[in-house]
């Protein structure tokens, strides 16, 4: 259930019309791996935001390859009490994108999944609701992958059968804690195949530099995304 006294985007917007902090935590999603040009739609958009003439928002890339959910839980408070700004205050918001990691199965197409998927849950639930202790929270889902370059490092099958598991349990979490989702693997599939081979590297993980593109291009265009950061863009 929500936590009806954490801080609410409606709220946070009337406390802070101008310039915004914001932590970016997850995976390589987060980090940028794959992106050699831009750094990934984060670094893309924090640059957009450090022009003279910009809105001065703050955007912190707190992204690690291969972190799980279980990784971002452990340094969630952590990495949020050492970005604060103007007087130690703490960010404004927290933008979360994992949990691809946790989905692949290890050692053969029909081995174990990484994490094991109720564990997973509990897990996700564990770290939403902290998030949410925090400041208001946004969540970007997961890319799906190219199976047929699978395995990747020579033991994880990552396929899309366990994408749809594991990120459909992630958007009915944040569901139910009204935390904004934007699910980028259903709109990425709905794309189509060529589409989505085109924006990814060879590894068939990572998106690549049209990829990041295009997910920027979408995260921008999500309607509770645009609503907060239109006018300061």
């Amino acid at each position: 259930m929500p936590n009806l006294s954490s801080p609410t985007m409606t709220s946070m917007l009337q406390r802070h019309r101008f310039p915004l902090r914001i932590i970016a935590l997850g995976d390589s999603l987060i980090y940028g791996f794959g992106d050699p040009v831009g750094g990934g739609w984060v670094e893309r958009l924090r640059r957009q935001w450090m022009h003279l003439d910009g809105s001065g928002h703050a955007l912190y890339n707190l992204g690690i390859r291969g972190n799980g959910v279980a990784q971002v839980h452990q340094r969630l408070e952590q990495e949020f009490r050492q970005r604060g700004e103007l007087k130690n205050r703490v960010p404004d918001m927290i933008i979360l994108s994992v949990g691809v990691n946790d989905s692949p199965r290890v050692g053969r197409r029909d081995g174990r999944t990484l994490t094991d998927f109720g564990v997973f849950m509990a897990q996700l639930a564990d770290l939403l609701d902290r998030a949410q202790q925090l400041c208001p929270v946004m969540f970007v889902g997961m890319t799906p992958v190219d199976e047929s370059k699978m395995p990747f490092l020579d033991c994880l099958y990552y396929n899309r059968a366990e994408q749809y598991r594991y990120k459909e349990a992630t958007r009915i979490a944040c569901k139910l804690r009204r935390i904004p989702y934007l699910d980028i693997f259903d709109l990425w599939m709905e794309r189509g195949e060529s589409w989505i081979k085109s924006r990814l590297c060879p590894d068939g993980l990572h998106p690549n530099v049209k990829g990041y593109e295009a997910l920027l291009e979408d995260i921008r265009a999500w309607e509770p995304f645009s609503k907060l950061f239109v006018r300061h863009s």
